[in-house]
């Protein structure tokens, strides 16, 4: 009788420890989530990331703590999380950058078997501006401007390998442009000088860009989305103005470690989902000069993907190096 105790009692306690690791799982989250992200407080992706993050913990119950980690072009965050236990309560909140690092840089891991999408959150589209002294009222005329080899044509970018980077690349290579590219540290600097007059174009994040083609300080000759921007209505895209196929987003999207449980990774997906189709952050988000446009878990992946291969290879032939 006693043995038969023994082994009864060592059936139920083997059974209670195979339930918790389930148990476990179901109930995520337990505490707050640290929803790191790579660049500066004040930034876009900081704004938008904070805009989000309230709504998402009440929607998981729980708080979510905005821990912004930036350098090295988003890869110290970026590792960060990479290296962090795979229990749901560290996600990366990373743009545009993500999809280029592994062309530009070394990395101390491996972005696509350390971290995982668990959605496309958002993107935003660039507007090609110019300083007024530029001779160009539309994109023709500033193409036939940096053709001409009396002029020395510079563009600005907030640093090498960024969405505005790889957008005049892109332009440059499309219509067999020769520009000089002057990387700055951010983009309001970058907008400083263009004001100023040092550089002569920028392909700006709408939401930085917009207040000053409003107020005239800078000329808008064309946006980089593949359809005219609401708040702009009268300014084409590059792709009507000659360049078929021309689109530049920068998008945002949120990241696990790879092995987070299936349960909490998609408990985490279905919230952001929610929030960033909700009236409220959709409105917040617009006012941004962002536009909601949540891919789930099953097309972010191709979508990185995609994005990896066409950043990579444009980074190859136009033979972009940090050096």
């Amino acid at each position: 009788m006693q043995r038969f105790q023994r082994i009864r009692r060592g059936l139920l306690l083997s059974a209670v420890l195979a339930a918790a690791p389930i148990a476990a799982q179901a109930a995520w989250p337990e505490q707050p989530i640290r929803l790191i992200v790579p660049y500066a407080a004040g930034g876009g992706a900081d704004n938008v990331a904070r805009v989000i993050a309230g709504p998402l913990g009440e929607k998981l119950g729980q708080s979510i703590i905005v821990e912004n980690r930036p350098g090295a072009g988003a890869t110290i965050a970026e590792g960060v999380v990479a290296r962090s236990a795979p229990d749901g309560y560290t996600v990366l909140y990373d743009t545009f950058t993500y999809a280029v690092n592994a062309s530009l840089r070394k990395l101390n891991f491996n972005p696509s078997k350390d971290l995982t999408p668990v959605a496309i959150t958002a993107t935003a589209p660039l507007i090609l501006v110019v300083n007024p002294k530029v001779k160009a009222n539309t994109l023709a005329e500033f193409v036939t401007l940096a053709k001409n080899p009396d002029n020395k044509v510079t563009y600005a970018s907030y640093g090498i390998g960024s969405a505005a980077h790889l957008a005049a690349e892109l332009l440059a290579r499309d219509a067999g442009l020769s520009m000089l590219h002057i990387p700055y540290k951010g983009g309001a600097p970058a907008l400083v000088d263009l004001v100023g007059g040092q550089v002569n174009a920028y392909f700006a994040n709408a939401s930085s860009g917009l207040p000053y083609v409003r107020n005239g300080t800078l000329r808008a000759l064309a946006v980089s989305s593949s359809k005219r921007l609401n708040t702009l209505p009268d300014v084409p895209t590059v792709a009507e103005s000659g360049y078929p196929g021309f689109e530049v987003l920068e998008w945002h999207g949120v990241f696990v470690p790879h092995g987070t449980p299936p349960e909490a990774a998609k408990k985490l997906a279905d919230a952001v989902q929610a929030v960033i189709n909700s009236p409220d952050v959709v409105k917040r988000l617009n006012s941004l000069g962002i536009d909601p446009s949540p891919i789930p878990p099953s097309g972010a992946q191709a979508y990185i993907d995609d994005q990896v291969k066409r950043w990579s290879t444009l980074i190859k032939d136009r033979n972009i190096s940090l050096e």
